[in-house]
């Protein structure tokens, strides 16, 4: 299936008519592509809606039929809404080199972190409309119409920060786009602050969701003054993590070895924080199993298991593997030069942080109980369900954001003019 060309903006149209075009275009990118494209697109909207069908049993049957409990009250959903949190606050690891160190060749793909952002809230959102039940009830969440609860309830901190951050990566990726389309250098004045902001509201939506667990004194096992530390770093394992795959992706999808510099850079970037992550996970055990604490029950629980309770053991065991050998991996000088190993240390890593900020830092919050009882969780094939749905989902619009920001920068007239000024610096062969 080919899609029909696309409409090319000009200079006399009303702005209304460019940005309709715009759209129009963007709509024809979507349904345009290859036969891997097309299994890829169509494989996800099977899972997708199948994680559809099975929360919407939910919703109908209640959440009785999800494997949590009073005893354990936050499960997989709010496991994937922390590493999502985590994972779209890593996406600025692509705009620190490239707005505050001028790095030219991260600059040109600086979208695909900021579209992974926002891909990454509207998954942690979706998670967080699963775990309520009753979704109708959202509305108690809306300033003016439900109790708010502002300033006092850090829940409404992480409403405001989340949804703030969502809403500044799309006028960010947005404006970007449309101007690129138009063919127009964009106007610093109108995402520069943005982008600025941007940074400083990454590293607060991930301190905020941290400040919701450690601020419950009821849960011992979280009041530790580490626990927004770790959930930065841990995110600066993951997103670069991410975006090195999807980079790898777009490389071979399109043919082109763009990319070597900002992959080298992330890299990087998790060759140090993923020690730094360690480090931290190491500090945390010592504390719990050489000096002791009101929440050592939970720690041992996780690691090594009570009375012959460990359904979390393999877990947290498969983390700390995974994370180890990716930083080997990341360890080697060469590994830039090696994509097949820079893959692998990347899926590991994010595999790892994964199991670690979710069944590895949730369910222990709650086991033991604060009655000392020992009620265990593992999720239910339904709850697996939807969160395949919710990661499909996740992916598809990921995949369409990338598509669309590639067929724009190809199609603009800015691309070919920066195309014709290369080629004229270039000298004559003899």
């Amino acid at each position: 299936m080919t899609a029909p060309p696309a409409i090319a903006p000009t200079a006399t149209t009303p702005h209304w008519r460019n940005y309709l075009r715009f759209l129009w275009n963007a709509l024809l990118d979507s349904v345009d592509g290859n036969w891997v494209f097309y299994v890829w697109m169509t494989l996800m909207t099977a899972i997708f809606l199948v994680g559809a069908n099975a929360w919407a049993t939910q919703v109908r049957d209640g959440m009785h039929l999800t494997n949590m409990s009073d005893h354990v009250s936050w499960a997989l959903y709010i496991a994937n809404f922390t590493f999502l949190v985590g994972l779209a606050a890593g996406g600025v690891m692509m705009v620190i080199p490239s707005y505050l160190y001028h790095d030219e060749e991260m600059h040109d793909i600086v979208l695909i972190g900021e579209l992974l952002a926002v891909a990454a809230l509207i998954m942690a959102l979706m998670f967080v409309v699963c775990d309520l039940g009753r979704p109708d009830r959202f509305w108690h969440l809306i300033p003016g119409l439900g109790r708010f609860n502002f300033p006092v309830s850090m829940l409404t901190w992480d409403v405001i920060v989340l949804n703030g951050y969502l809403a500044i990566n799309m006028h960010i990726c947005g404006y970007l786009l449309y101007m690129r389309f138009l063919g127009r250098k964009p106007n610093p004045k109108f995402y520069l602050p943005f982008v600025f902001l941007s940074i400083l509201w990454a590293i607060s939506i991930h301190t905020v969701t941290a400040f919701l667990y450690c601020g419950l004194g009821s849960r011992p096992f979280w009041n530790t003054a580490l626990l927004a530390p770790r959930f930065l770093t841990s995110a600066f394992v993951s997103g670069p993590a991410f975006i090195i795959i999807a980079i790898q992706v777009i490389r071979r999808a399109i043919g082109s070895n763009f990319g070597d510099g900002p992959i080298r850079t992330l890299a990087n970037i998790m060759r140090v924080t993923i020690l730094i992550n360690l480090l931290m996970v190491i500090s945390e055990v010592f504390v719990e199993f050489y000096t002791g604490g009101s929440h050592t029950s939970a720690a041992h629980y996780l690691y090594f298991g009570i009375h012959g309770h460990n359904a979390l053991v393999p877990w947290i065991w498969t983390s700390v593997a995974m994370t180890v050998t990716a930083a080997l991996c990341l360890l080697y000088p060469k590994v830039h030069d090696h994509p097949w190993l820079l893959d692998v240390a990347c899926v590991l890593a994010f595999i790892g942080i994964w199991i670690e900020k979710g069944m590895g830092m949730v369910i222990p919050g709650f086991v033991p109980s604060t009655l000392h009882e020992i009620v265990e969780y593992t999720p239910s094939v339904l709850e697996w369900k939807i969160m395949a749905g919710i990661w499909a989902l996740g992916l598809m619009i990921y995949t369409l954001a990338i598509k669309i920001a590639i067929n724009v920068f190809r199609r603009s007239p800015l691309a070919a003019k920066e195309d014709a000024n290369h080629l004229n610096a270039q000298p004559l062969a003899s």
